[in-house]
């Protein structure tokens, strides 16, 4: 990890102390570039003792070495070590060419290279230098443990041990080049963070200057089965479904970001270990479309974040401020569904609803805000009939019910937000947060609190969003719902055509009314959590929410 700290501190810290990893395409090919070396050959025989001087000496070469160094504070594996006699030399591989600087390498690798000839001297080797292996060039550069060099090298590892003891995550690089090849980035937020803490240095214009350095979308995909008798099972690469021992589909593990299993549907035991060790959630829904559970991996490692998460939840205060601001949010976005959806909307409403949202930002306690929000979600569901297309399917809506949901329109929304939670459930887990301790909907047993919360102000952007299309464009029709008991929920068929209308929803491309870049609703979520984790550590002063124009 000297590497990583010297080429960017912050990337350290995020890498070693909170555990954060990515790919992109060049850590794919370093990993391609080092197939060989990683794999573990040869044996390096500890170097003769002085009265065995004479002994002749017999060349080494061993691959995929791991030494440490106690004395030094040091460990590594090392890539290959030529050794002979009580000589020893290391050689590390990197993917790219060599750099057209004039120690032919940077100071990343010249350090990495020279702590592994620490840890072979302090293990009583003869080390004088090291060589580093450019696979673009298919050349060797050599690089001299010069007393400099080691005192840098030294001085790193102390800088890096105090850092990671502080447990202070250092601050991003200023828009440097450094961050495009980064594989990190796209955790890290540097331009995003400047801006928010509003840093001297911070771009005045975000829609020329901000950068978007991840993808704008996620090209692996949700899987969705709910037809009864459906098995899922693990063949290779791929998942293949089969019903009634027939296989009717087959899909790559590599497009897959989740599996979503609806009523009594089989999945085996080898697919589940699989898909845990990928990161890959299992997530299970009734036939009802009510989630039930997920099946993931060990999960984060970022305790930090946790702790920091559970930190704030324990402070009133705390917990008042970040709900004042997710529920102003989320009602000044139902304020600018009403505006864009509603032919003639009431002025008096929209002039309302603004009213709310400040009145959500002045109150003292939970409980008044609870409230408002009451209030504002009255007023918006009592004009949502006005979103309906006079040409589209005339469905009764009196307001929002649920538990059961009572009329079409509430079973769509409904399925809606359970969608929702769980996108954001799946989210908040990859991110490293504990998805069931809150801070505006309060810990109970086995609601995952912090998704409802941060789910606040996609309500509107996303789940209404949802229904107003399906019911516009004729998607759904008074045939794809069910009635039982007083209660109404969507058919197998409906819920698949409202499904594709989410998943359509959820890759459409936005473009930030912050940062002003363009990215799709699911990358959105992932952005916004880890912008809330930052702000829970202090490294933005404002909760950050998103709030339509």
């Amino acid at each position: 990890m000297l590497n990583e700290f010297v080429y960017c501190p912050r990337l350290g810290f995020l890498e070693w102390v909170e555990g954060e990893f990515a790919d992109n395409q060049y850590t794919e090919d370093g990993r391609y570039q080092h197939r060989r070396v990683d794999r573990k050959s040869g044996f390096l025989e500890a170097p003769p003792e002085p009265e065995d001087a004479e002994a002749p000496e017999r060349p080494q070469v061993a691959r995929s070495v791991m030494m440490s160094a106690p004395v030094e504070g040091l460990i590594a594996r090392m890539d290959l070590v030529e050794a002979t006699g009580a000589e020893a030399t290391p050689v590390d591989y990197k993917r790219g060419k060599v750099p057209n600087v004039p120690a032919n390498a940077y100071d990343p690798e010249r350090v990495q290279l020279c702590a592994q000839g620490l840890i072979l001297r302090e293990n009583g080797f003869v080390c004088r230098g090291g060589w580093l292996y450019f696979a673009a060039s298919r050349r060797r550069v050599w690089v001299e443990f010069e007393p400099e060099l080691v005192e840098m090298t030294r001085q790193a590892a102390r800088d890096f041990r105090r850092m990671a003891d502080d447990g202070v995550r250092p601050p991003p690089l200023h828009h440097s080049p450094k961050c495009g090849g980064c594989s990190l980035s796209g955790i890290c937020l540097p331009d995003e963070i400047e801006l928010l803490r509003g840093d001297p240095q911070a771009p005045e214009s975000p829609e020329e200057e901000v950068r978007r350095l991840m993808p704008a979308r996620n090209e692996a995909l949700p899987l969705y089965l709910q037809r009864h008798g459906l098995s899922l099972g693990l063949s290779g690469e791929t998942l293949q479904v089969r019903e009634k021992g027939e296989q009717v589909a087959e899909i790559r593990l590599l497009d897959l970001s989740q599996i979503n299993l609806m009523g009594n549907i089989q999945i085996t035991t080898q697919a589940v270990r699989e898909l845990c060790s990928r990161g890959i959630p299992v997530s299970y829904f009734s036939f009802g479309g009510w989630f039930s559970g997920m099946t993931q991996g060990p999960g984060h490692k970022n305790i930090l974040l946790r702790q920091t998460q559970f930190r704030a939840a324990f402070d009133p205060d705390r917990c008042c401020t970040i709900a004042r601001e997710l529920v102003a949010a989320k009602i000044l976005n139902c304020r600018t569904m009403l505006r864009r959806n509603l032919e003639e909307p009431a002025p008096d409403l929209l002039v309302e609803l603004k009213e709310l949202a400040g009145q959500a930002r002045r109150t003292k306690n939970l409980e008044s805000l609870l409230g408002v929000e009451g209030y504002a979600g009255r007023l918006y569901f009592g004009a949502f009939p006005g979103m309906f297309k006079k040409q589209g399917l005339s469905f009764d809506f009196q307001g929002r019910n649920r538990r059961p949901p009572l009329d079409p329109v509430n079973a769509m929304l409904s399925f809606a937000y359970s969608l929702l939670t769980r996108d954001l459930t799946i989210t908040l887990q990859s991110v490293g947060f504990d998805p069931f301790q809150g801070y505006y909907h309060q810990p109970r047993y086995g609601r995952p609190a912090l998704a409802l919360d941060l789910m606040e102000p996609f309500r509107p952007l996303i789940a209404d969003s949802t229904v107003l299309w399906c019911l516009n464009n004729g998607v759904i029709g008074p045939d794809d719902f069910v009635t039982a008991a007083n209660a109404c929920n969507l058919s197998p068929s409906g819920r698949k055509s409202f499904i594709q209308a989410y998943e359509r929803r959820m890759d459409e491309l936005i473009t930030h009314p912050t940062f002003g870049y363009r990215l799709s609703y699911r990358q959105l979520l992932e952005v916004q959590s880890r912008l809330f984790g930052r702000y829970l550590a202090g490294e933005v002063p404002e909760v950050p929410t998103i709030r339509t124009r």
